[in-house]
């Protein structure tokens, strides 16, 4: 099986793009920070020593401190695939994460993003 070029791609030149899609909306770099916490577990030291390591998307992934078990609740599409139904694992975090992106750039408040998913 073919691995997908996103899974060698640095986290860390991904991570303001995610960042940049949020501000673009009116979102902060503190509340992107907030739902990759949620999702990973990373905290704020945590996440900036992944960042400084250049860490790709796969290890990012793998070496998360505490993936959030509610992040299998999150449903929808992105880029026309529903998230929910990816079965390569590490696609769907991939996408777990770009689809609380989106819904933050989308104008969904914060603690509706997280607070609908306990955890």
């Amino acid at each position: 099986m073919t691995q997908h070029r996103i899974y060698k791609m640095s986290f860390a030149k991904v991570y303001p793009l995610l960042v940049a899609k949020a501000e673009r909306k009116g979102r902060t770099k503190a509340e992107v920070d907030q739902i990759i916490h949620w999702l990973t577990g990373y905290g704020e030291e945590a996440l900036a020593c992944e960042l400084a390591k250049d860490t790709d998307y796969e290890t990012f992934f793998a070496q998360a401190p505490a993936l959030n078990p509610a992040r299998a609740e999150i449903r929808g599409k992105v880029c026309g695939v529903r998230v929910e139904e990816i079965a390569e694992p590490v696609m769907r975090e991939i996408r777990y994460l770009d689809k609380l992106i989106d819904e933050l750039a989308q104008g969904r408040a914060i603690d509706k993003i997280l607070h609908r998913r306990p955890g």
